[in-house]
């Protein structure tokens, strides 16, 4: 069998397996494929190649936000607060992800690209109405050698999906409503903005509904790029964290 159809086969097997685990990938099965396809990479300086670059990459492994719970559907949930830096109230509003999305794109400034993190939401907090957001962690990107990209996140957005009720949005996340965080909160939301120079959210626009902050001292990390071609990515950070990612239809950048 030649690597092309080798690559092919595996990419269906990890697939498959991804499906069969809800995404985890630390399931045996699923480091396993991940770990034949990094051997395969067809693409020999993946961070300086165009197949980066994509209008819309589609995590299809489980997301990696900090201290998630996996439902009985297989989705994921969060508090608000783990998905942004604690920047947005209520930060213990409890949501489920819908899905994780990813623009690359060139900025014009030689090889630095978009890192932005787009997560879609549901809210399924028994104390709220269940209306639909999105986060966006926005980042750029660019190559710190052939294999690894350095990337740095520069702030924020929080606002509604398409159709959404905007009065009832706005009463949920006024954010001069401030929610009761605990100790370990409260002291990791002022070393986070020690560190980063976080700038909170000065308040909401009120014809989108949008929630904005800013960081001043970006938090800075790297990414392996393990595997990459026309149709899928695979990313490890500098904790371990492995990211599967397909490319959706027509993004492709020639």
């Amino acid at each position: 069998m030649n690597d092309t159809a080798t690559i092919l086969e595996t990419k269906i097997a990890l697939r498959e397996a991804l499906k069969t685990y809800d995404g985890d990938v630390k399931q045996q099965k699923v480091k396993e494929k991940i770990e034949q396809l990094s051997q395969l990479n067809p693409i020999v300086d993946p961070t300086h190649s165009s197949l980066l670059e994509s209008q819309d990459w589609l995590l299809i492994s489980a997301p990696s936000f900090p201290q998630g719970e996996k439902l009985s559907n297989g989705k994921y949930a969060y508090t608000l607060g783990r998905l942004a830096f604690n920047m947005f109230e209520p930060t213990n509003l409890k949501l489920v992800i819908d899905s994780v999305r990813q623009p690359v794109v060139l900025l014009g400034e030689g090889e630095k690209r978009s890192h932005d993190i787009v997560v879609e939401f549901s809210i399924i907090d028994e104390l709220f109405p269940p209306l639909k957001g999105i986060v966006r962690n926005l980042g750029v990107c660019y190559p710190a050698d052939n294999q690894n990209l350095q990337v740095e996140f520069t702030g924020g957005t929080l606002g509604p999906q398409k159709g959404e009720d905007l009065s009832t949005w706005k009463d949920i996340f006024g954010q001069n409503k401030s929610s009761k965080k605990g100790l370990k909160e409260q002291l990791m939301s002022v070393f986070l903005k020690l560190m980063f120079g976080l700038v909170p959210p000065q308040g909401m626009n009120t014809e989108t509904g949008e929630i904005s902050f800013t960081m001043k001292r970006s938090p800075k990390g790297r990414l392996e790029v393990l595997y990459l071609d026309e149709e899928f990515r695979i990313t490890k950070g500098e904790k371990g964290t492995v990211l599967v990612c397909e490319r959706l239809a027509s993004t492709i950048n020639n």
